[in-house]
């Protein structure tokens, strides 16, 4: 049993989380692995859109039905949330958002990143990474402050003080609480994922792994798709108001 315990340490001591491969760029340092997989996500997305506009067909088929498809889906989904007379210019935020979350979470169930070697830590998903989770979150917050305060100009600050000035700081907590846990909800959930797939891939190197990682992209698609939604909710609740309530659809 203490061998058994010992090993199983020494797989998990394997997984190296928090291990990270870092570049100096000037007074910075950063997280070079983060980098080279976002820009490889970023490449497909470019790459795909070429594809898809290159030679625009009036009845689509092959990477244009897809990409119209995908332009659909986001759509439906910016209206779901933002409502008919607002979603139009919110589409490619959404959409743009919508894409990178699904690529970067697939391509870290995808890409057998592990075997390219690096001197410290490994590439995976960018979403593995709290700084990208937390950066998509901050980009969300500063769209639904935009939205609010080009329709209502200075008169959107007035909703942390409706109905009553007592729940100022609970307006205040709640732009707070909002990124957070849109960057922690994405992150533990795709990091959770990479771990249990890495171990069991490492204990029972066969069949269990399978399911479970077809399990993974499921749930992976799934964290894109409410990452997009709730980002559409927050800038709806900015537009329409703290104390109206949401259309239901």
């Amino acid at each position: 049993m203490l061998s058994f315990l010992t090993d199983f340490n020494f797989v998990l001591a394997n997984l190296e989380v928090g291990q990270h491969f870092y570049w100096q760029i000037g007074g910075l340092r950063v997280h070079g692995q983060v980098f080279i997989v976002t820009w490889f996500v970023m490449a497909i997305l470019i790459v795909a859109s070429l594809l898809a506009t290159r030679n625009v067909q009036r009845i689509p088929s092959g990477i244009q039905n897809l990409m119209e498809y995908v332009l659909d889906f986001v759509r439906d989904l910016a209206k779901g949330q933002l409502g008919e007379k607002d979603y139009r210019p919110w589409v490619p935020f959404i959409g743009t958002l919508f894409l990178f979350i699904f690529v970067s979470n697939w391509s870290g169930a995808l890409v057998p990143w592990k075997l390219i070697k690096l001197p410290e830590g490994e590439l995976a998903a960018p979403t593995n990474d709290i700084n990208t989770t937390v950066a998509l979150a901050l980009l969300v917050s500063i769209a639904y402050f935009y939205a609010g305060l080009s329709k209502k100009g200075l008169g959107y600050f007035a909703k942390y003080v409706q109905p009553t000035p007592v729940l100022l700081p609970i307006a205040v907590l709640e732009d707070f609480t909002k990124p957070l846990s849109l960057s922690f909800r994405l992150f533990g959930n795709i990091l959770a994922d990479e771990l249990v797939v890495a171990v069991l891939v490492l204990l029972v190197p066969l069949f269990v792994p399978l399911p479970v990682m077809l399990l993974g992209l499921f749930t992976s698609a799934i964290q894109a798709l409410v990452f997009a939604t709730l980002a559409g909710a927050y800038i709806h609740e900015a537009l329409e108001g703290h104390g109206e309530e949401h259309e239901e659809h």
